[in-house]
């Protein structure tokens, strides 16, 4: 069996958590680190959530944990109403005291040094700390294996404001420095993660509650859908990271094209928009790959047979 070295850059968040769940038990990847971003919630907390996260489900080999830090401007907003102001639905787990605490940058370098070539970053909120350590290490770039990042949009509207999604919305400065690295990256815009939804019977096909997994996913997940019927008036969730993790795993089941793109720094408006130069002559240079069309029913497939996987891997 070929096993992936992947890196987890998040910002917990419910679907942070979710993909996490995913990815520290499955038999194909080696989850070599788990870095936390400001995003969803503030630093410390994005911090203390991947390490709650990892403590709760309890992995067979426990990955690196890298700690969050404020972008150079701030966060400008935050997704409480989503996910609660903890992040994790309100369920306010209690942790351990980190004895060697890391700037996520630095676990980000490390980590690729150990294994160039090899390590696949999934990037599952802002893009700040990719940035930091592309500035670290300048030659960073061009040693990691890929980066596969949720974020931006390809054609629909925001979700944050009208023209902007909300990972790159919150340091669009790090999202440009690293959209024109020349690192290898696939961009899975919510144009596409949006499509694959999730109703109110996936709660009766999570793990059972005598397995971490299921304990873990029980507790959290009727949030989300509550929070998706009560703020936007949807009767059924999307899992955004879990679908870009699928996404890093399984490219076949999504189709890819390669774009020229780059983001929005100053625009009253547009600050944050991801824009691709799609004219008939286009000037810009090529930079990144792009999900343009989803395989929905097999992806929605592969979330639930990994959910199933983490609780047959998650027995108490």
């Amino acid at each position: 069996m070929l096993i992936k070295k992947v890196l987890l850059d998040v910002d917990p968040g419910i679907d942070d958590a979710v993909a996490l769940c995913l990815a520290m038990f499955d038999p194909q990847l080696d989850v070599v680190a788990v870095t936390a971003v400001g995003g969803n919630v503030p630093p410390d907390q994005a911090t203390r959530n991947v390490q709650a996260i990892i403590e709760q489900l309890d992995p067979p080999r426990w990955p690196r944990i890298g700690v969050a830090s404020l972008p150079e401007l701030g966060l400008p907003t935050r997704s409480a109403q989503l996910h609660g102001p903890d992040g994790l639905g309100n369920s306010n787990f209690q942790v351990s005291e980190l004895q060697h605490r890391h700037p996520s940058e630095k676990v980000i370098c490390d980590e690729v040094r150990v294994a160039p070539g090899e390590v696949t970053i999934v990037a599952l909120g802002p893009l700040t700390n990719i940035a930091r350590a592309f500035q670290r290490d300048p030659a960073l770039p061009e040693l990691v294996g890929q980066i596969v990042m949720m974020g931006g949009t390809l054609s629909g509207p925001g979700n944050i404001t009208p023209a902007a999604e909300f990972n790159i919305y919150c340091d669009p400065e790090s999202a440009r420095g690293v959209f024109r690295s020349p690192a290898t990256k696939t961009l899975v815009p919510i144009d596409i993660t949006h499509q694959v939804s999730f109703g109110y019977d996936l709660l009766e096909k999570l793990p059972d509650e005598t397995t971490r997994a299921g304990r873990f996913l029980r507790r959290i997940l009727p949030f989300l859908f509550r929070s998706y019927r009560q703020e936007l008036g949807f009767e059924s969730i999307r899992l955004n990271d879990a679908v870009a993790l699928v996404s890093a795993l399984h490219p076949e089941l999504f189709e890819i094209e390669l774009a020229a793109a780059d983001i929005e720094l100053s625009g009253e408006l547009t600050t944050g928009a991801t824009v691709f130069d799609r004219r008939r002559h286009r000037e810009w240079r090529t930079n990144l790959a792009v999900a343009t069309k989803v395989d929905i029913a097999s992806v929605r497939d592969h979330v639930l047979r990994g959910l199933a996987a983490a609780g047959a891997a998650s027995q108490t």
